[in-house]
């Protein structure tokens, strides 16, 4: 049996008002590389892959063209990203070649995820499973809480887990799941496909895959990686 064809699609399309800087949050350096760039370099050397699609904010395509052209060992295209999130990752999702069986979204943001994490996550779509999020085990409690900031539950932690990316899915699955998709918003794609009703598996995640929103998180994950768990090279 051939081995599964990898696509990418690298959600780069926010504006970064929380981070501030005055530019979109992709373009931020770390160590003379833009985060994009960094998200791009784990996602071409995952085994497998085989293209990848940056979504980049409007009005900066040309500054994203310029980036992947330093990191397009496969093929890499840039396409605009939409109004919302799911409307950025269907225009990605869409630029993919057609002979792409996996296809795994990662946000730019998450800069310093290493590419064995890509691996892990394509690995178990490629073992069977429809959709598959890399989480980590969270560490404080959790309340659940009304509209009038009332606790009205308390889920037991260890059933919880901080949901990072790449997210993984057949192809097949996360086109069903946008072309579903309904008014409301959603933070990531595996609540498209839990909608379908199928089953969205949780492998080990990352510290490294944090989310930079704003510059202490940059800070963060600089520690990490300077601690010793630096991303794949």
């Amino acid at each position: 049996m051939a081995e599964p064809r990898i696509g990418v699609v690298v959600v780069a399309a926010g504006a970064g008002s929380r981070y501030g800087g005055g530019m979109p949050k992709a373009f931020v350096e770390l160590d003379g590389r833009t985060l994009l760039g960094w998200s791009l370099r784990a996602a071409v050397d995952c085994p497998g892959t085989t293209a990848v699609v940056v979504v980049a904010p409007p009005g900066h395509l040309d500054r994203a063209e310029r980036e992947v052209s330093k990191y397009a060992r496969v093929p890499v295209r840039v396409v605009a990203g939409g109004a919302e999130r799911p409307d950025s990752v269907a225009a990605g999702l869409a630029a993919l070649p057609a002979d792409i069986d996996i296809v795994l979204v990662h946000d730019a943001a998450r800069a310093l995820t290493p590419t064995s994490l890509f691996a892990a996550v394509a690995a178990a779509v490629a073992a069977g499973a429809p959709a598959v999020v890399p989480g980590l085990p969270v560490v404080d409690t959790v309340k659940q809480v009304d509209e009038s900031g009332t606790v009205v539950a308390t889920p037991p932690r260890a059933a919880l887990r901080a949901i990072q990316t790449p997210q993984g899915f057949r192809r097949d699955v996360l086109e069903r799941a946008h072309a579903a998709v309904g008014a409301h918003p959603v933070t990531d794609d595996a609540e498209l496909v839990e909608a379908l009703g199928l089953p969205v598996l949780v492998v080990p995640g990352d510290p490294r895959a944090h989310k930079i929103t704003t510059p202490d998180d940059l800070d963060r994950v600089v520690a990490l990686r300077d601690s010793g768990g630096r991303p794949d090279d």
